[in-house]
């Protein structure tokens, strides 16, 4: 069991840090999905898309917690101290993408909040109001998010709650008995892809706690409860009443502000979040800058990015980094169950090679698994994300295996 420390945290406090990540795309995407499915579809997709993530993120958890380490020092061990350079920028390109398009959400919430007194603004100066608040979040560190955590997350499930139970008691209801346009496949995978980047990074967070027990909760905690309990609430309003969006819903019960001031609290939270994330994983390659300058630069171009008319291009890039970023965690999570178990020693770096190009035969054989299944053109487990994570685990198993048959062989 790993030991406990006076600068760790228990489990339930990452949770906090991770529900604040998820609930703003979790709500943005539960509208979507219960918008496209009726009601009871809409659960089973949400529950087995859980059951996957939160199972990978025990396990990510568990490496993390036992190494000490975060997902970008990680990575080294199996990509290489040269290669894990360009595994590391594809992690940034991710976090930073998903950074500048919940700015663009935060700055559309405080339009339509704006909206509701009458007031049209611009996008630029509300992202950047919001900038100001999330990159003022992650400047300081763990420590400020996890307080902000504290205080914030109580907030808005206090928010949520008020407007489902008033959506309950005052909206009328379509009471759809069929919808067809989304197979319960795609819905699956829509569950898993939202959050998979984060399951994959969890390291970033369960390095944190106290030891394996207290990851194994705030894994659980987060992604096996309180995840799957945010997309039934966002979900199900959207697939009662027949609207494409949370805020249209509870529109229908005189919910609107509240509703729209949730969604922009959450999206400042869970940019707290995806911005520390970035950051740690850019101060791995970007040695001139301090960890709080690397915040200030990546949350003001996040900012003006998320402030144009241009993220729609950024979803398709999203999409595709969402099957290339899971057979990383495959690959690393096998290397832990088959050279790592005993501990990550350092000095083994130095003896492996710089850029092992088997390994990344591997990840982009399971990234194209995962794109030909994203296109139906072929399928495992009918969850896209899934198939290029098992296939890398499969296939690196199998190369670490030849490798030990051949240095048998050698001696």
């Amino acid at each position: 069991m790993t030991q406990s420390s006076p600068a760790t945290v228990p489990g339930y406090r990452i949770a906090l840090i991770i529900l604040g990540i998820a609930m703003s795309p979790v709500l943005l995407a539960a509208s979507t999905l219960g918008s496209h499915l009726v009601m009871g579809d809409a659960l089973r997709a949400i529950l087995s898309g859980s059951l996957v993530l939160c199972t990978i993120g025990c396990l990510t958890g568990w490496v993390g917690v036992s190494a000490r380490m975060n997902t970008y020092q990680i990575v080294r061990f199996a990509f290489g101290t040269q290669g894990s350079k360009a595994i590391n920028a594809l992690f940034a390109l991710a976090l930073f993408g998903w950074t500048c398009v919940t700015a663009n959400s935060c700055g559309h919430a405080l339009q339509e909040l704006l909206a509701m007194f009458g007031w049209q603004v611009p996008m630029l100066p509300l992202v950047l109001f919001g900038g100001v608040l999330f990159i003022g979040a992650t400047a300081f560190g763990f420590e400020v998010l996890d307080n902000i955590a504290l205080v914030a997350i109580p907030v808005l499930i206090l928010l949520l709650s008020w407007n489902l139970q008033r959506f309950f008691n005052v909206a009328p209801f379509s009471g759809r008995s069929h919808v067809d346009t989304m197979s319960m496949g795609v819905a699956t995978s829509s569950v898993v892809g939202t959050f998979m980047i984060l399951a994959t990074t969890m390291p970033d967070f369960a390095s944190m706690v106290h030891n394996r027990r207290h990851a194994l909760i705030g894994a659980i905690l987060a992604l096996g409860v309180a995840y799957p309990a945010l997309f039934v609430a966002g979900a199900v309003p959207c697939a009662l009443s027949g609207k494409v969006t949370l805020a249209a819903a509870m529109a229908l019960a005189g919910a609107a502000m509240p509703a729209v001031l949730m969604l922009l609290i959450a999206t400042i939270t869970g940019n707290a979040g995806n911005l520390f994330q970035a950051t740690l994983v850019t101060s791995t390659f970007v040695k001139l800058l301090s960890r709080p300058k690397i915040t200030l630069l990546l949350g003001v171009l996040a900012c003006l990015i998320g402030s144009l008319d241009i993220l729609s291009w950024f979803i398709p890039f999203l999409v595709f980094l969402g099957i290339a970023v899971p057979p990383i965690a495959g690959i690393y999570l096998t290397d832990y169950a088959l050279s790592r178990r005993g501990g990550y020693d350092e000095a083994v770096l130095a003896h492996q090679p710089a850029v092992p190009v088997g390994t990344f035969v591997i990840w982009g054989v399971a990234t194209l698994i995962g794109f030909l299944a994203s296109r139906q053109l072929l399928t495992l487990t009918a969850i896209p994300s899934l198939d290029a994570l098992l296939t890398a685990a499969a296939l690196y198993a199998l190369k670490s295996k030849v490798g030990v048959h051949r240095r048998a062989m050698a001696h």
